[in-house]
């Protein structure tokens, strides 16, 4: 089983759209049954709220289905039980080293990274550019299945 954490600021945008999107490649791939994916924020600010209005739209417009989710913050904890831990920007990745205490398994990503790129995926909480992010994410997670697979 291979478990896979999505984290962004709040857990409403980009992290919920990425286990979205992931599980759905995930099930289109006939993989479902290797895979644990959700996501988690770094902040407290949205704990509890559902996921924003604009990536429930982007996603229904993609025609991926939304994971029922409302968001939560990560743990220490997590670093123990996911193989994964993906980040959507360096912020992310530095606040989730700060969490874990540090990544001494090397088991924390920025999600570009298996693209091999080093750009963040922006976040339309601020840009207000759903699309963009959208694309990202998809690019994102489809080379993350291509390198394990």
């Amino acid at each position: 089983m291979i478990k896979i954490l999505f984290v962004c600021h709040g857990n409403i945008c980009r992290s919920t759209m990425a286990e979205s999107v992931m599980t759905h490649l995930v099930s289109r791939r006939g993989l479902s049954n290797q895979f644990q994916i959700a996501s988690a924020a770094t902040s407290r600010e949205e704990i509890g709220n559902p996921p924003h209005h604009g990536t429930v739209r982007k996603l229904r417009e993609a025609g991926i289905p939304l994971v029922p989710h409302h968001a939560v913050q990560m743990t220490k904890k997590d670093y123990e039980n996911y193989d994964y831990l993906i980040g959507m920007d360096d912020w992310n990745t530095r606040n989730m080293q700060r969490i874990t205490g540090g990544d001494p398994e090397h088991k924390i990503y920025k999600l570009l990274e298996f693209a091999d790129s080093t750009r963040d995926i922006a976040d339309p909480w601020y840009t207000g550019n759903f699309d963009v992010t959208y694309n990202d994410i998809v690019e994102g997670c489809e080379a993350l299945l291509d390198k394990l697979f």
